[in-house]
């Protein structure tokens, strides 16, 4: 088990020199702090949104990566596990654009036929993005008392990451896929940030699962922040966080990605089993990433704050195996 301080007021993530600050160590329940990144030196800068309905799962990033913008927009059709993606690289990621804060401001990217524009309130945020054939509209409200995961990870003072986990916000608007337009909203459909800005190790091996069903969710990570004292697992109970201070036990076969998964803990006994892989690969010599997402519907428990056990059956999300070296 860590004992990782759980921090209530504004904080900067770094010290005017660019180095990580100690006081920005622990977790939040809400976004607390201001990134502040300088200069270059593997600096990470992204804005990960996943939606999930009964028909679709949607996915969009808009990244910096220092050298290079790797922006993307993904939809899978449920039914008939039919892919829909736009995948661009774009040099130095000229004119992407990404605010300190998570949940204020504006994110920006664009480039080879894909746009993103996320604009963030204290209500909510929307988002939008479009690309050839694909065209997302919604809207993704902030109920009030809703708690996301902030936690700073720390692998060394110039190496480190600041990630927020919110996983269960409702969603609604539009999807329009080749010409058909579908409605996003109800209580199956979900959406899940993950905001992250850092200065990273070159090679980084990651798990992360998240799953949502209505008053329900989990967020769980493994392999990057372990030996670093600080974990990224929480249980969601209707809108409130309850923070899981362990390191996690990933099971999976990476021979045959949709066999079920498991994770587990003292607090965590989960079992994921998937329909779908999404696989994507990216080569550019001595970067390069292999990301192996799977969606699916998780069982299992996870224990609250109060020891009361909660079942898991019928959460539907993802789980995956991220290898990069950037």
């Amino acid at each position: 088990m860590t004992r990782e301080p759980e921090l209530t007021s504004p904080v900067d993530l770094c010290l005017p020199g660019g180095r990580l600050n100690p006081a920005a160590v622990g977790w939040t329940r809400r976004p607390l702090h201001s990134s502040g990144l300088r200069g270059w030196g593997r600096a990470k800068r992204w804005e990960y949104w996943g939606i999930v309905t009964p028909d679709h799962i949607v996915g969009l990033v808009a990244s910096s990566l220092d050298y290079a913008g790797v922006h993307g927009l993904y939809v899978l059709e449920r039914a008939t596990g039919r892919e829909t993606r736009k995948d661009v690289v774009v040099p130095l990621a000229l004119g992407a654009r990404f605010p300190a804060r998570s949940g204020a401001g504006e994110v920006t990217a664009r480039g080879g036929g894909l746009t993103i524009a996320i604009r963030q309130r204290p209500d909510g945020s929307t988002v939008r993005a479009a690309a050839e054939g694909v065209r997302l509209d919604v809207e993704v409200p902030l109920p009030p008392g809703h708690e996301s995961l902030g936690v700073v990870v720390p692998w060394s003072a110039r190496r480190f990451q600041y990630t927020v986990k919110d996983v269960g916000r409702p969603v609604r608007g539009t999807l329009e896929l080749r010409g058909r337009t579908y409605e996003v909203g109800g209580p199956e459909a979900f959406a899940v940030l993950d905001h992250g800005r850092g200065k990273w190790p070159y090679a980084v091996t990651w798990n992360w699962a998240a799953g949502a069903a209505p008053g329900r969710a989990v967020q769980l990570g493994g392999r990057w922040t372990d030996g670093t004292g600080a974990t990224e697992n929480a249980l969601f109970v209707d809108g409130r966080l309850h923070k899981i201070g362990e390191e996690l036990r990933w099971t999976y076969d990476r021979a045959d990605w949709l066999r079920p998964w498991r994770i587990e803990g003292e607090r965590v006994d989960v079992r994921f089993r998937p329909f779908h892989e999404k696989a994507s690969r990216t080569n550019l010599g001595v970067v390069a990433n292999e990301t192996h997402q799977c969606f699916g519907r998780f069982s299992g428990r996870a224990t609250a704050d109060d020891g009361t056990e909660l079942d898991l059956d019928g959460l539907v999300g993802w789980a995956e195996e991220a290898r990069n070296r950037w």
